[in-house]
């Protein structure tokens, strides 16, 4: 599985960003092993930024974003997609993605 993360910087240890438009990076990370590759975000000071970033996302294959803040259209335009969504969403790239991981498996339990 491939999970975007909206991200302040360019690492792991990076703030998830609270804006999904304007955030100034994309870690896209392997969920099993956390590689992970960096997106600069070239729509962040654009105007109708969220759209044009869900459509970026879209186009990198995740399966999965994770972000602090997200508007409607951006929103519905991943789930759309098929893209999971999870929002409001705060801690270190790592320390999300370690909770994101956790809540996957036990929704795999009862499934």
């Amino acid at each position: 599985m491939k999970i975007g993360v909206v991200a302040e910087g360019d690492d792991l240890s990076s703030l998830v960003a609270e804006d999904f438009g304007h955030a100034e990076y994309f870690l896209i990370v392997d969920y099993d092993t956390y590689d992970y590759t960096v997106v600069k975000n070239e729509f962040a000071n654009s105007v109708g930024a969220g759209m044009k970033v869900a459509d970026a996302i879209i186009g990198l294959g995740v399966d999965a974003v994770i972000v602090g803040g997200i508007g409607s259209h951006g929103y519905d335009k991943l789930k759309n997609a098929g893209i999971r969504v999870s929002f409001d969403e705060e801690g270190t790239v790592e320390e999300v993605l370690d909770i994101f991981k956790r809540r996957e498996e036990q929704r795999r339990k009862f499934q």
